[in-house]
């Protein structure tokens, strides 16, 4: 059984979590901690780029960001459900890597996909818990485990955030990994149709939300996550210092 790792971040398709956390998540690697990110798609049907194109850039991003492993499930762009199978298949690489902390798009976005990602994962944290729920690596029963907290990341509603992340250290360096998707965002020269994220509005609105969140704690970039549950402080001075 592998060491567990830190954190274990989701996304529905490769650049959500670029998109989405991925200042936080290297600031975590800065800070000496592990991070893997599972891709449950290939995005296959994303306005432009091929699934061979989104592959190369999903490595490439992993490359600049410095994750521990990216993996992907390929459960299908536009076609994965929320059943038990693809519930296995989340339990499964959550009981491998058994994180500590799991990042997941919010239960309430614009694209139909995310919203499904959502509740498939939350489920899968929870149920991976269960020892009556049955998986196997190489055939190999895998012990239970339910990971400590699960955090939603912000990507295209707005949400007042439960907390935010400093990254004004991070944010610059993040976006060398967010712009490996070269063929998701603004390129004057491309030749494929527009897409709600190829527009030159969108890296805007990233930044823009960044320094926002910032702005908001006093710094100059921030990155803001729901916690749908309560917070324990073991420590007061850790939290409010």
């Amino acid at each position: 059984m592998p060491e567990p790792i830190y954190a274990l971040a989701f996304g529905a398709h490769p650049d959500d979590v670029e998109i989405s956390c991925s200042a936080t998540l290297l600031k975590l690697q800065r800070e000496g901690k592990h991070v893997v990110v599972c891709d449950l798609t290939e995005g296959e049907m994303g306005t432009r780029g091929t699934r061979r194109v989104r592959r190369q850039e999903a490595l490439e991003a992993a490359r600049h960001l410095g994750y521990a492993e990216r993996i992907n499930l390929n459960l299908g762009d536009t076609r994965f459900e929320h059943s038990r199978e693809n519930l296995l298949k989340i339990i499964t690489v959550i009981r491998h890597y058994r994180p500590t902390v799991v990042f997941a798009p919010q239960p309430i976005e614009r694209h139909p996909d995310h919203e499904r990602a959502a509740k498939l994962i939350a489920d899968a944290c929870f149920y991976s818990g269960l020892i009556k729920i049955k998986t196997k690596e190489k055939k190999h029963l895998q012990e239970r485990h339910r990971p400590k907290f699960l955090l939603y990341y912000l990507q295209d509603r707005f949400a007042v955030p439960s907390f935010i992340v400093d990254v004004s250290d991070t944010f610059e360096a993040s976006r060398q990994g967010l712009m490996a998707f070269k063929s998701q965002f603004y390129n004057p020269q491309s030749k494929e149709p527009e897409s709600y994220i190829s527009r030159k509005e969108f890296l805007e609105a990233i930044e823009a939300r960044a320094k926002y969140f910032g702005e908001l704690i006093g710094v100059r970039y921030g990155e803001g996550f729901l916690y749908p549950n309560i917070m324990p402080v073991k420590t007061f001075s850790s939290v409010f210092c």
